[in-house]
């Protein structure tokens, strides 16, 4: 009997008769099989063969992987600016966007660099906020730093005006038990860009590091961010707040969303100062993106450790002070006594 013309050639058989990677066709791993991997994954993938480096690298996977993590991006000068990146455009932008900055500021000391380089014109910040992995609320702002107002006001970046509202699908929190759940809920990323340098860094921690509701108001307000080297200033903490209210129908509502700066000593930093820091973390160097959740809210909880520790030391330095100049008092009444004494 001849053998059956059906039967593969053995080189693209292994045991069992499962077809070799190899023997796929590569437009068949590009459209069918890569473009249904998210970033880390795809990135992962590239270091398997020479056949996947060279697919992997095309620049509208990485596109599409960029616009579906983070809708923001998909604003025209964004798809604009993503696109033209230094390195290979879309994917040194997921790059610098999707990890923490390295390394941990809270355990190690990084050098201040003694030249700055100047002082870019504009940040653009792009963010995305999901509840249970469904996009409710996304939006590009532009932030001119040129300006004397902004060097030497408060560092802020609010992005709705005090009337608009964010509607939710979720139910406005009325207790402990559901204001933990937002810690897994809800996710947020908060991309700033120096469009001028082509840099870009996350200042989120993805996932919420506090989850907080006030006694009186009822407002629940869920806080991201991240710690940075802030030089002479020790570390700064980028804090990204989510102020939650209730609607009519109990439904959650988003009423602030919003980004500030501040020094171990709970001191709101300068538009100056803030963006000096800013830009040394994007010049900086970025992590792999594994377990940045996990990473964040580590890095959050030794930045509350220091600064507990740091307001321990100020309030014994203080009572040193004070006590020492209790001393002085009475060592100068008792002089002045004795002298009078004597007289």
């Amino acid at each position: 009997m001849s053998p059956s013309t059906n039967t593969p050639p053995h080189d693209i058989v292994k045991e069992g008769g499962a077809t070799a990677f190899s023997a796929v066709h590569p437009d068949i791993l590009e459209s069918h099989i890569l473009t249904r991997l998210d970033g880390p994954t795809l990135a992962s993938a590239s270091c398997a063969s020479s056949t996947l480096h060279s697919l992997s690298h095309q620049d509208h996977l990485w596109s599409t992987i960029c616009h579906s993590t983070w809708p923001s991006t998909s604003a025209p000068r964004l798809r604009r600016l993503v696109c033209i990146f230094p390195g290979v455009g879309p994917r040194s932008f997921f790059a610098n966007a999707f990890p923490l900055s390295t390394p941990d500021p809270t355990t190690v000391t990084t050098p201040v660099a003694s030249t700055l380089s100047p002082r870019t014109q504009e940040i653009i910040s792009a963010v995305d906020i999901h509840y249970r992995d469904k996009l409710i609320f996304t939006k590009v702002q532009e932030t001119e730093t040129v300006t004397g107002w902004f060097r030497c006001s408060p560092f802020r970046i609010d992005l709705l005006d005090p009337k608009d509202v964010i509607p939710t699908p979720a139910q406005h929190p009325n207790g402990d038990d559901t204001c933990t759940a937002l810690n897994d809920d809800l996710t947020l990323s908060w991309i700033l860009i120096d469009p001028q340098r082509k840099q870009a860094m996350n200042l989120s921690s993805y996932k919420p590091v506090s989850v907080q509701r006030h006694w009186l108001s009822g407002e629940v307000q869920v806080r991201f961010g991240s710690i940075l080297a802030g030089g002479t200033k020790g570390l700064v903490q980028v804090g990204i707040v989510v102020t939650c209210g209730g609607s009519e129908g109990g439904e959650m509502q988003v009423k602030e969303v919003s980004l500030e700066v501040e020094d171990m000593d709970g001191m709101h930093l300068n538009g100056g100062e803030s963006l000096v820091i800013l830009q040394r973390a994007l010049e900086g160097q970025r992590g792999k993106g594994g377990d940045r959740v996990e990473e964040g809210r580590r890095r959050y909880g030794r930045y509350l450790e220091m600064k507990k520790e740091r307001k321990e030391r100020k309030m014994r330095a203080e009572g040193r002070l004070d006590m020492l100049c209790v001393v002085l008092g009475v060592s100068l009444f008792a002089a002045l006594l004795f002298f009078v004494c004597c007289r």
